[in-house]
C-alpha cells in the first residue's frame, strides 16, 4: 500500500487506487491514470443522476405546494407523504464534485508582450572557486512551456534568481522581452509574511480587491470560511505554496518563472494548478521534480548540466525516449571501441561492479524511500492530533520536520528514477 503525490511513481507501480474525497472513500481498478479515466465515467453518471434526482425533486415540490393551498385534511396528509418522498430521495443523493467545487482559479495576462520573452547568452556562475554552471545559453519564446530538468545542485535554482536580478553572473547576460511581466513562484516561500492573516495578505498586496473578491479568490484555492483569518505562520507548507499561486494568479503577469510549485501540494491541488496552467494565455518557464505535472504541461524540456544546456522540443516522455536512444547509441560507440578481449574482460568486470553498486544503491534508496514515507505518515497523524492542533508552536515543529522529509524524499525520487536506467 503506497501513499504518494508522485503520480508518475504511481502510475509504474500499482494497479489498484483507492481515493478519501469529501468524505467518500472509493476503491478504483488500475493504476493513476486508469483511476482518473474511471473516476470522470463515475461523475458523469452521478451528475445525470443527480440532475434527474433535482428535477423530480422540483416536480414533488410542486405538487405539495398546490396540496398545501388546498389545505383540507386529504391534502395535507398528501403533501405530509409526498415531503417523506423527498427526504428519501435527499437521503439517498450523491452530489457531483462540480456542484461542491464550483470556483476555479484562472491564470490571465495583462498584456501579451513582445516574441522573445528570454534570452539567455553564455551565463557562468562560481562558489568559493568552484563551478556551478558554464556556457548556459537558451531562448524562450511566447506561450512556450518550457521545464529546465537538471540534477540537484547543477544550479537551477540559482540561474531563476539571475533571471529575477537577486544573483550575479560570473560571465554572460539576461535579457526580458519588451513588455514582458515576471510572475515568480519562490519555492522556499520567502514572498509572503508569517505574521499576517491570508486575508490581510491578499488585501495589502492588491488594495483594490473588494471584502467578496478577496474571499472569492481564497475560496478559489480552496480556502473558505474562518480559513482565510488564518495566521501564515500556522499554515502548511502546501497551504502556503497554494497561498503564493494565488498572489501569482492575481498579478496577472504574462511569464511566470515557477521553481518547484507542487513541491508541496497534495494531488487535487497540483490538478488545479495543472488545469489553470493548462488554459494560461502566457509563457512559463518552470523547475520541476514532479514528471506526471512535466508531461502534461511542457512543449519544451532543458536539461542543464555543468557544461550547458541541452533543449528537446517535446515533452517528458518524449525526452526520456531521447535520452534512451543516446544511452544506446553511447553504448553502441563504447562496444565498437573494446578491441582485445582483454579490455572486454575488463570492461564487462567494471561494468558487473558498477551494475552491482547500482542495485545495491537502487535498494538503499528504495528502503530510505519507504522509511521516510512512513516517518511523514506517523508525523501527519501526529500534527493532526487534537492536543496538537491548537500548539501552534509543536504544529510549527511538525510541518518543518514534514517538509524536511519530504524534500529529502524528492531527492531520493530522482535518485530512484536516475537508477532504473
Amino acid at each position: 500500500i503506497v501513499i504518494s503525490h508522485d503520480r508518475y511513481f504511481l502510475d509504474k507501480v500499482t494497479n489498484k487506487t483507492m481515493e478519501i474525497e469529501h468524505e467518500r472513500v472509493t476503491l478504483y481498478d488500475g493504476n493513476y491514470s486508469a483511476f482518473l479515466k474511471q473516476k470522470e465515467a463515475n461523475e458523469t453518471y452521478i451528475a445525470r443522476k443527480y440532475e434527474n434526482t433535482m428535477r423530480e425533486i422540483s416536480r414533488i415540490e410542486g405538487i405539495i405546494e398546490q396540496q398545501r393551498r388546498w389545505n383540507r385534511e386529504k391534502n395535507i396528509k398528501t403533501a405530509e407523504s409526498k415531503q417523506k418522498q423527498i427526504d428519501r430521495l435527499k437521503e439517498d443523493l450523491v452530489v457531483p464534485l462540480a456542484e461542491l467545487e464550483n470556483i476555479k482559479p484562472r491564470f490571465e495576462i495583462k498584456g501579451n508582450g513582445g516574441n522573445d520573452v528570454l534570452e539567455v547568452s553564455d551565463l557562468s556562475k562560481s562558489f568559493n572557486g568552484t563551478c556551478l554552471f558554464r556556457d548556459v545559453s537558451f531562448l524562450i519564446r511566447r506561450k512556450e512551456r518550457a521545464f529546465l530538468l537538471g540534477a540537484n545542485g547543477c544550479g537551477k535554482t540559482t540561474l531563476f534568481k539571475m533571471i529575477m536580478g537577486e544573483e550575479t553572473a560570473d560571465s554572460g547576460s539576461v535579457s526580458i522581452g519588451s513588455n514582458v511581466e515576471v510572475g515568480y513562484f519562490d519555492q522556499l516561500q520567502m514572498s509572503v509574511s508569517r505574521e499576517k492573516t491570508l486575508f490581510d495578505e491578499i488585501s495589502d498586496a492588491y488594495p483594490n480587491l473588494s471584502n467578496t473578491e478577496i474571499r472569492n479568490a481564497l475560496a478559489g484555492f480552496l480556502f473558505r470560511s474562518d480559513d482565510v483569518f488564518k495566521l501564515i505562520g500556522e499554515l502548511s507548507g502546501g497551504e502556503r505554496a497554494r497561498l503564493m499561486l494565488l498572489k501569482l494568479m492575481l498579478q496577472k503577469a504574462n511569464f511566470l518563472l515557477l521553481d518547484e510549485p507542487t513541491n508541496h501540494l497534495d494531488i487535487k491541488s497540483r490538478e488545479m494548478l495543472e488545469d489553470a496552467l493548462m488554459d494560461f494565455p502566457g509563457t512559463i518557464f518552470s523547475i520541476s521534480h514532479d514528471r506526471y505535472f512535466i508531461n502534461k504541461l511542457a512543449n519544451r524540456v532543458l536539461v542543464m548540466d555543468g557544461a550547458g544546456v541541452r533543449t528537446f522540443n517535446g515533452d517528458y516522455s518524449y525526452y526520456l525516449e531521447k535520452k534512451a536512444e543516446q544511452t544506446e547509441k553511447t553504448t553502441e560507440m563504447t562496444k565498437k571501441v573494446v578491441t582485445s578481449g582483454k579490455e572486454d574482460y575488463l570492461r564487462q568486470k567494471q561494468k558487473d561492479a558498477e551494475e552491482r553498486k547500482r542495485k545495491n544503491r537502487l535498494q538503499k534508496a528504495e528502503q530510505e524511500i519507504e522509511e521516510l514515507e512512513a516517518s511523514v505518515s506517523r508525523l501527519t497523524e501526529e500534527l493532526e492530533k487534537p492536543e496538537n492542533t491548537t500548539d501552534y508552536v509543536k504544529c510549527a515543529e511538525i510541518s518543518e520536520e514534514i517538509e524536511e522529509k519530504n524534500a529529502k524524499l524528492l531527492e531520493l525520487y530522482e535518485e530512484w528514477e536516475t537508477l532504473q536506467i
